[in-house]
């Protein structure tokens, strides 16, 4: 795949999720299938992993060749109370991921040759390539996507 192909098709993962919520306010955000998070859970999830997709993707580029891009703990972060993924509203965690998503796409569209060739060191997987990056990223909202939508099923 070129890069514009890339592009549009990191571009149509969030479109995946947005279509996927459909009219998310008429339909039960904390119904389970049982290979995953409720609606509410994943969006949230979809957030945080943005917002450290697009933290990565800026130290990539930004950042000498090598730099540290720390994981985390996502089932530490789902589970913990404070965080709310189980209780708060989707509305912000949905516009963030949006936003994010459109910010990085902003900043893909404009990579270079030499940028696509910059490595880093992953804490988790070691070294960690732009490709890494956007099979990563690409899939992510697709999969989830799915997710949410065998959640739903039924409830229409």
């Amino acid at each position: 795949m070129n890069r514009a192909e890339l592009n549009a098709k990191y571009e149509a993962g969030t479109h995946a999720v947005i279509e996927a919520l459909g009219d998310y306010k008429h339909r039960d955000l904390d119904s389970k299938h049982p290979e995953g998070w409720s609606p509410r859970q994943t969006i949230h999830h979809l957030a945080d992993s943005e917002t450290n997709s697009y933290i990565r993707l800026r130290r990539l580029v930004g950042e000498p060749e090598g730099t540290l891009l720390t994981g985390y703990d996502e089932g530490a972060w789902a589970k913990s109370p404070t965080l709310g993924y189980e209780v708060l509203p989707i509305e912000h965690s949905l516009a963030l991921f949006i936003a994010v998503r459109r910010a990085s796409l902003d900043v893909l569209k404009r990579l270079t040759e030499s940028d696509l060739q910059k490595t880093g060191i992953h804490s988790e997987v070691g070294k960690y390539t732009f490709d890494k990056w956007y099979s990563d990223y690409t899939a992510h909202p697709f999969d989830h996507a799915q997710q949410i939508a065998r959640a739903f099923e039924g409830q229409l």
